[in-house]
């Protein structure tokens, strides 16, 4: 039997040490603790989050059931549901979001060249939000309608290998189009988002900082078309135009053509209307990257199941900000345990052998691959025949 260490440290040994102490120190994190540091909080909510623990009494009487392995797992405090309240209502959420952070840029990294349907040499975003709702008696702070609480999960989603680079957690009445306010703009990328995002003054600065957006056009646009281009009708293209915006407003927030590309897809019965600020890539192309804007909607589905961000172990709002960055750090971590080890299973089989073997002490590669063939044939090759038929 292997007597190395448990999974869950395994685990765990993929998070850069020096980079969560440098996160703590920047907010002064361990300030002023008794014994139950950061890195215990951490570590605790992952344990939540990998095992599908209901509450915070849940998490204390499976740590304590096992107290003798708890240090082998890397914890240096005591375990206590009232400590790990305390913590998630008081120390700095931001703490975790930085860290999650640098998960998420070593993982970007690793994704680096996946591809992911549409050959395109440049990186490509998907742009959208998700509401968390919320119980409005046990969240009073987050009124989002007469009797019902909710935030909002906006995020950028890179498309190679699915990785979240950009969050936020706002108010559920926070409309999507501020959210390109606080995008960071990478010159060269694509912005693939809905209708929710046409904004054209923001559309704007992300053309005149030298990025690309994609979005649908509302059926009221008002532009006159200035030129069509050659399309191929067999492929589901209708129209390939360059156009300008005729409105008083839209035409001063916009004042350079724009691209608006007609599609039917035979497969839906369904037509779409595109609208972009990039003249180069071919019309079909532009019609398939806008397809794979669908990867946020399923990393959205795979989040809530998979992970808890939909029930809270806190009312406060650091409580379920320090939640939501502690279960994407999880995600990413589990992306980058997938990379580094190449591991073919997918990520939701690799989260759900993750939950029922923490205190296993099976390496980490050898419990995730998958075997080549079923059960062993275990009959003993000297046994007699008993019964002759």
């Amino acid at each position: 039997m292997h007597s190395g260490k448990l999974v869950f440290a395994q685990l765990m040994e993929f998070l850069p040490r020096h980079e969560f102490d440098k996160c703590v120190r920047r907010y002064r994190g361990n300030f002023r603790t008794r014994g139950f540091s950061c890195r215990d909080q951490f570590l605790a909510m992952a344990f939540a989050q990998l095992t599908y623990r209901e509450s915070l009494r849940d998490i204390e009487t499976c740590l304590r059931s096992v107290q003798p392995k708890l240090y082998h797992m890397g914890f240096r405090g005591r375990i206590s549901r009232s400590t790990l309240a305390d913590a998630n209502r008081n120390r700095d959420w931001r703490i975790y979001a930085d860290f999650a952070q640098t998960l998420i840029g070593r993982a970007r990294t690793l994704y680096l060249d996946e591809p992911f349907g549409v050959d395109l040499k440049g990186t490509a975003y998907a742009l959208d939000s998700t509401t968390i709702d919320l119980c409005l008696s046990l969240f009073p702070w987050a009124t989002f309608r007469r009797r019902k609480g909710a935030v909002k999960l906006h995020t950028l989603l890179d498309l190679r290998g699915n990785i979240p680079c950009f969050l936020r957690v706002s108010h559920g009445k926070t409309h999507d189009v501020n959210i390109l306010d606080e995008l960071p703009i990478e010159p060269g990328a694509f912005y693939i988002m809905d209708k929710a995002y046409i904004d054209f003054t923001r559309l704007y600065r992300l053309h005149r900082q030298a990025a690309f957006f994609l979005t649908r056009a509302k059926k009221n646009l008002d532009a006159s078309r200035r030129t069509s281009h050659v399309i191929d009708k067999s492929t589901g293209l209708r129209s390939d135009q360059t156009i300008v915006l005729r409105g008083v407003k839209s035409s001063q927030a916009y004042p350079e053509p724009l691209r608006r590309i007609h599609y039917f897809d035979a497969e839906t019965d369904k037509r779409f209307h595109f609208l972009t600020n990039n003249f180069v890539l071919p019309a079909l192309s532009i019609a398939r990257l806008y397809k794979c804007r669908w990867q946020i909607e399923l990393f959205f589905k795979w989040i809530k199941q998979h992970l808890r961000i939909k029930a809270f172990y806190g009312t406060s709002p650091s409580a379920v900000r320090t939640q939501i960055w502690i279960a994407v750090s999880v995600y990413v971590l589990v992306s980058i345990l997938k990379k580094e080890l190449n591991i073919k299973r997918s990520l939701s089989e690799i989260l759900q052998i993750l939950s029922v073997n923490p205190f296993e002490k099976t390496p980490v590669f050898q419990l995730l691959t998958v075997p080549d063939s079923g059960f062993p044939d275990t009959r003993c090759r000297n046994q007699l025949t008993l019964f002759d038929f």
